[in-house]
């Protein structure tokens, strides 16, 4: 594809624009000069050779037949596929499979194109759009796909409008309504009524976050992740949990803020349903493994996948002393799929539950 692009004009108009065309117009080249070839091989190591200067032409080549030697019958004749025609079927079957293997390659780079830019859309949805160029199947599958891309930016952009006037909308009354409540005259109703409203506008900002996170536009740049976990470890330890750290991580590129929502949001779970939490890490060439464990009574092996959902929480954490709205998890799960990882949990050996987060490096 890329031969032909820089090829003269002329040239790329007699190439077809449809990948039949250009799949049949390779396979008639290829067949024409595999016949080319073996003409010329047959004639030039064919039985005898074509005469040259400083061999003169046989009585056979010159019309008279050549008699047997004296006391000898003649030969028999030969029976069996001549050595010219088994060279023939040879020299076209390799040209057919060079062309077909050339073929299928020149063909699959469009493929291969469409197929990288589908896996880079879901890591970063404002990639530049694919060239509407090759074939007229390569053209209209690109225009296509940009235009599917535009699409989704477009309702990105609406979503993130929603999220800006329900944050406005749902918050505005909330606050007249602290304000209000703390006007009450009885103590106990003014407690009540302040913690349902903390807890409505916890759950507010909790789906918000979610859905603005969701978008990842935040840029990656090199993130020292050692000194990311340790200044957690420091907030928490003033608000009154120890949290270690150890192991060593080299930098990498992420993108900062996700990356310690996400981290902040394991922790605090860890906290949270397991009363402590411990942080290690992993390096590697190829990756950087983060484990957050608790000592709490960890999950069934059922619910380990079903909590990276969103809102959903176990039966057993369904009551307001754990708080929470079922999004923690989830939008650290969202996180580290934007930054192509992984995030699995287990039952740790000896009880409390595991969470790891594997994000592969990139080309720093």
């Amino acid at each position: 594809m890329a031969a032909l692009t820089a090829a003269p004009s002329w040239l790329r108009r007699l190439v077809p624009a449809t990948l039949f065309g250009r799949l049949a117009l390779l396979l008639g080249v290829a067949v024409l000069a595999s016949h080319v070839l073996a003409l010329t091989l047959m004639f030039e190591f064919g039985p005898g050779g074509p005469p040259g200067p400083h061999r003169p032409p046989s009585p056979a080549a010159a019309g008279a037949p050549l008699p047997p030697p004296p006391g000898h019958a003649p030969p028999p004749a030969r029976s069996g596929f001549p050595a010219g025609l088994l060279l023939d079927i040879g020299v076209r079957l390799a040209a057919l499979m060079a062309a077909a293997w050339v073929g299928a390659r020149w063909l699959a780079q469009p493929i291969d194109r469409l197929a990288a830019a589908a896996r880079d859309l879901g890591q970063n949805i404002h990639r530049p759009p694919l060239p509407e160029d090759g074939t007229s199947e390569c053209r209209e599958a690109s225009r296509v796909f940009n235009q599917m891309q535009a699409r989704i930016r477009q309702q990105l952009d609406e979503r993130d409008r929603f999220v800006a006037a329900v944050s406005h909308d749902l918050r505005t009354p909330l606050t007249r309504l602290r304000l209000r409540t703390e006007n009450l005259q009885d103590g106990e109703q003014r407690r009540l009524f302040g913690r349902d409203i903390a807890e409505m506008d916890a759950m507010i900002g909790a789906t918000l976050d979610h859905l603005h996170g969701a978008a990842g536009s935040e840029p990656r740049a090199l993130l020292d992740l050692q000194a990311l976990l340790e200044s957690l470890a420091d907030d928490l330890q003033a608000c009154g949990h120890q949290v270690p750290v150890r192991g060593h991580a080299a930098p990498l590129r992420a993108q900062p803020g996700a990356l310690r929502r996400c981290l902040d949001n394991l922790v605090g779970n860890a906290l949270r349903y397991g009363g402590a939490a411990e942080i290690t890490l992993h390096d590697t060439p190829a990756e950087v493994r983060i484990e957050v464990r608790d000592h709490g009574p960890g999950l069934p092996e059922a619910e380990l996948e079903r909590v990276l959902a969103p809102f959903y929480r176990v039966e057993g954490s369904r009551h307001r002393g754990s708080g929470g709205v079922g999004l923690g998890l989830s939008i650290a799960h969202d996180i580290v799929q934007r930054h192509g990882g992984r995030l699995w949990l287990r039952n740790a050996p000896g009880g409390g539950l595991l969470a790891s987060v594997a994000l592969p490096r990139e080309a720093v």
